[in-house]
């Protein structure tokens, strides 16, 4: 069974199966900043700092590959200028250190390969897996052979807590996110999406016929954002949609196969803050 562990204090995953270590971050959104400068607001350039603290949690984990799980630019479907340098190097400093590069693409993240060095792994955004850890980004369905992992990892969602105190002030922090998961419920979501003939009304059956899937998964990891200087998405906030789950980004989120509100909530030091249920009392 492949092992999952936060690397604290950092936004980070560590998985390892053997002698095999994947070093998962998700979010990056390299050039940021640059639509902050658009709208009048002038940061420095962040990128020098991200790379440095990856290269730092790199030399203190040695893994054997890095797994980058989507959005690693910040432009969706354009190019800027500063990409064109940012980027290669970025990879390029990286490689140095960690022979093993896979990037699994986000929704932020067209025309990224002219960017990436050649031997750069690209995964389409239904995803990989290592070991039994399936991984993708979040924005897109997984494959369906994900779906015989015990564990999933996406991003896309950014996670933060929100933290209101009696005098009205708010604060937010990062989180990582451990969540139930109904497989089967997925599964049935994901078949009726894939347009997959049906047998009767058993999905175990169509996933054995027509993809050679077990289903196993219980249980959804969601990564906080590598780029810490950007925003997130509170998921303790109180929302009166008519719909519960229209406060979800993400197919997998609004399937309702996810129990948001039985979720684990975690700092990034390791301390366990709650339930989602729990903290929403907080928001």
């Amino acid at each position: 069974m492949t092992q999952i562990k936060p690397v604290q204090p950092y936004p980070a995953l560590m998985l390892q199966k053997k002698d095999d270590r994947a070093l998962v971050v998700a979010d990056i959104h390299i050039g940021w900043e640059r639509l902050l400068s658009k709208r009048g607001v002038h940061v420095p350039p962040q990128t020098p700092k991200i790379k440095n603290t990856l290269l730092r949690l790199i030399r203190e984990t040695k893994p054997t590959q890095v797994t980058f799980l989507g959005d690693v630019k910040d432009a969706i479907a354009k190019m800027e200028m500063e990409e064109w340098r940012d980027i290669p190097e970025f990879f390029e400093d990286i490689q140095e250190r960690v022979p093993k590069l896979q990037v699994v693409l986000g929704n932020h993240d067209g025309n990224l390969e002219p960017l990436l060095p050649e031997n750069v792994e690209i995964v389409p955004p239904t995803g990989t897996s290592f070991g039994d850890v399936g991984l993708f980004h979040g924005h897109a369905w997984p494959a369906p052979e994900l779906l015989e992992c015990r564990s999933l990892i996406s991003g896309h969602v950014h996670p933060t807590v929100l933290i209101r105190d009696p005098m009205g002030f708010r604060m937010t922090k990062q989180v990582l996110v451990k969540a139930p998961c109904n497989g089967m419920k997925l599964a049935k979501s994901l078949i009726k999406r894939l347009g997959a003939k049906k047998s009767g009304d058993n999905v175990s059956a169509v996933l054995e016929e027509q993809y050679k899937v077990k289903v196993k998964v219980s249980q959804l990891f969601i990564m906080p954002s590598f780029n810490q200087f950007l925003g997130g998405r509170p998921i303790n906030e109180k929302k009166r949609q008519k719909r519960k789950r229209e406060a979800f980004i993400g197919p997998i989120l609004r399937s309702g196969c996810v129990n948001m509100d039985e979720a684990e909530v975690y700092l990034l030091d390791g301390t366990f803050l709650g339930t989602v249920a729990q903290l929403k009392a907080l928001s």
